[in-house]
């Protein structure tokens, strides 16, 4: 849709998740928004991220069960990954939801500029030639996969994640250089269809900013199901042989595999889009913004992957509608980023929000006090067949600080969660209140009866002290 010259309320430019929010919030307030979009409204979470590495895992966790089925009495027989179909898969879900997210754009009476737009004044976007002005603009361009220096993507057999994503074969082996929620998602996917697969890490463990005793949990399941990994080996260099490469890491070890994913990272979208020619205020590529995100430029904030902080595309999300109420006069509540749940969608999950018990020990000493619950005996852990644990993170005679839960399917739980730790509740608040049997529910993890249910409450009341 071709946008007239005329000024708007609001101006985007990015329509990912932080974008689209925002233009959908702006308009329901009365504002009249213009968004605009080099490829696609969705961006990175709908189309190379969060919904399509999903689906992989989610393929993954099918033809784990028809393996095991033997031992829930059922017989089933797995026959292979027929790769073709599990991207039609992939692509019809990605597909249904960007079909309803552009009914969403029409309802909402949002102007929709395709191309790709650059600041060349405060406030005004060119895109193809077209200027378009608004009293307030709010950038949202996103990110994109990095790579580091001596690394060339090939798309072949270096890959980043947007590559890994459209794959037409499943390889025999891979190495994922990056510990972090992207490499560790895509080797779960790719041991679960079959792949020999090695992550190496440079840090001292997997998923380095998640609680250690989260990590140290998801390195034991990943020995466990035979996926390898290398700590604290950061790599020297890559070479292509012909059958595919090699990597060498820290001490001269190397690894042979068919493809390298490089998965190190994702970084701003800022470059090249006349951001600082108009006077916002950059740090290594990333655009500063203060606590209302609001940038140094005045009517011009900045939202999503570009913003220093968690790159997730819910945090995006709840930034765009942030913006569009701060925009619209509604003074809406600072955005808390320790209250912003995250989860890795790897088999096991780990889910969490809120400090972990370094961070809370560093701000607040010796106040803080851990609660860990073992699921290994919750009646809906020995149903599934998993295990796992709750710990929570919680200062004497005060809040809960942080959870943090490993086990299959306990990402659904961190919404309850997330409650917990924003309502700033205590440990015995939620301890008294009835969860549902058998569940991972957080309040209520006992499979043995009322006696040790009274018995966990008052555990957790006694992290009051």
């Amino acid at each position: 849709m071709s946008a007239p010259n005329s000024g708007y309320d609001v101006v985007v430019l990015g329509g990912g998740s932080g974008g689209y929010a925002a233009a959908f919030r702006a308009t329901e307030l009365g504002l009249s928004v213009a968004l605009i979009e080099k490829d696609k409204v969705g961006g990175t979470c709908l189309h190379r991220g969060c919904i399509p590495t999903k689906a992989l895992l989610h393929a993954g966790e099918v033809a784990d069960a028809t393996r095991e089925g033997e031992q829930f009495g059922v017989q089933a027989t797995f026959n292979g990954i027929d790769m073709k179909a599990v991207n039609a898969y992939k692509d019809g879900v990605v597909g249904r939801l960007y079909k309803g997210l552009q009914g969403l754009v029409k309802a909402n009476k949002v102007t929709l500029v395709e191309g790709e737009g650059r600041l060349v004044g405060p406030t005004t976007v060119e895109v193809d030639g077209q200027r378009i002005t608004g009293r307030n603009l709010i950038l949202a361009t996103g990110s994109y996969a990095k790579t580091l220096p001596g690394l060339s993507i090939d798309g072949e057999r270096i890959i980043t994640s947007e590559h890994a994503l459209n794959l037409d074969h499943v390889p025999a082996s891979a190495v994922v250089l990056g510990g972090g929620v992207i490499g560790c998602e895509f080797a779960s996917a790719w041991k679960s269809f079959g792949v020999d697969v090695t992550i190496v890490e440079a840090l001292p463990r997997l998923l380095p900013p998640e609680d250690e005793q989260s990590s140290k949990a998801l390195e034991r399941a990943f020995r466990k199901r035979g996926i390898a990994f290398k700590t604290g080996r950061p790599y020297e260099k890559v070479e292509r042989t012909d059958a595919g490469i090699r990597l060498t890491i820290q001490g001269g070890e190397t690894i042979e595999a068919e493809l390298l994913l490089v998965a190190v990272g994702r970084g701003p979208t800022t470059a090249d889009l006349g951001y600082e020619q108009q006077g916002v205020k950059m740090e290594r590529g990333f655009v500063l913004t203060d606590d209302r995100l609001r940038t140094s430029v005045p009517n011009v904030y900045a939202v999503g992957d570009i913003v220093p902080g968690l790159q997730l595309a819910h945090r995006g999300f709840q930034q765009g509608i942030f913006v569009a109420e701060e925009i619209a006069g509604k003074n809406p509540a600072v955005i808390d980023e320790d209250g912003i749940p995250r989860i890795t969608y790897t088999s096991p999950e780990v889910a969490s929000v809120g400090l972990t018990e370094a961070k809370a020990k560093e701000r607040y000493g010796e106040r803080v006090r851990t609660l860990t619950y073992d699921l290994t005996g919750n009646g809906r852990s020995q149903i599934l067949k998993t295990a796992g644990f709750v710990k929570l993170v919680s200062l004497t005679d005060g809040p809960v600080l942080g959870v943090h839960i490993v086990g299959d399917r306990v990402g659904e739980l961190i919404a309850e969660a997330q409650l917990i730790y924003n309502w700033e509740a205590y440990p015995a608040d939620v301890a008294q209140l009835i969860h549902p049997h058998p569940t991972h529910g957080i309040g209520h993890h006992a499979s043995a009866g009322r006696e040790r249910h009274r018995g966990y409450r008052h555990a957790l009341a006694q992290a009051r002290g």
